[in-house]
């Protein structure tokens, strides 16, 4: 049976919170064109997806700072964003779908929901397709990055590293995820749909455990993550490395 997603749902998360210092504007007045001036790495974030994305970005709990100031990107356009001044920086970036109301507020999303600030995300995100990096400079190999359906699938990710080290010929400077619409594969009793019937999000039952969704994932996008151990396989080829990078892209594709 497939499940429906509807607006309120994803405004429960952060209906506790109180925005302390944030974008007093619309949801729909944040712009994709944020410059970024860092000598550190940036992620270029590109929407092929076939609508508006809010772009958001948590963190792992190591103390790393959450970025702000993230854009919201039509379809066809791009952003890019420095990655947080911080030198274990360790997170991931995703979109966020069905936005509306005010940020700071109302603000709400159906897909990704993290938080009623439109331009930072204020609590962790609801199941999404996630882009993760490691950008710690005291691991020889880093930046380390994948893509994540770990939680589950919405828009499919593909990252690609640029700079000096992306072009050497190595393996470990590949391109990760897949740009296929992932949607059309979900096992039934895992997808979501909205009002309309279109399906959203197609949610794992077990993060921690081979299941038939992580085999659905696993056969149409053998470089991204399905499941939370699928980097113990022999053979994987779900998490890269380039150390010479200068940044990377993350392209957001059609989910059907």
């Amino acid at each position: 049976m497939r499940r429906r997603i509807f607006p309120k749902l994803a405004a429960l998360v952060a209906a506790a919170l109180v925005a302390t210092g944030g974008a007093a504007a619309s949801s729909t007045a944040a712009s994709a064109e944020t410059p970024a001036t860092t000598d550190g790495p940036t992620i270029t974030l590109v929407n092929q997806s076939g609508e508006t994305l809010w772009i958001g970005a948590s963190v792992n709990a190591d103390g790393s700072p959450t970025p702000t100031g993230l854009p919201v990107i039509e379809d066809g356009q791009q952003a890019t964003v420095p990655v947080p001044d911080d030198p274990h920086w360790r997170g991931r970036f995703f979109g966020r779908q069905g936005c509306t109301g005010d940020s700071g507020s109302s603000f709400h999303c159906a897909i990704g929901d993290c938080g009623p600030l439109a331009d930072q995300c204020t609590t962790g995100e609801q199941p999404t397709s996630l882009a993760e990096f490691n950008f710690d400079p005291g691991d020889q190999l880093a930046p380390w990055y994948n893509v994540s359906y770990v939680n589950a699938v919405s828009v499919p990710i593909t990252i690609e590293p640029a700079g000096a080290g992306a072009r050497s010929p190595s393996e470990s400077c590949e391109p990760v995820g897949c740009s296929d619409p992932l949607l059309q594969y979900c096992p039934p009793e895992n997808l979501s749909t909205d009002d309309s019937g279109k399906p959203v999000l197609c949610t794992n039952p077990n993060r921690d455990a081979q299941t038939p969704y992580s085999d659905a994932i696993s056969s149409h996008c053998p470089k991204a993550y399905a499941w939370s151990k699928q980097d113990s396989e022999g053979g994987n080829q779900v998490v890269r490395q380039c150390s010479g990078c200068s940044g990377f892209t993350v392209t957001f594709h059609h989910a059907v």
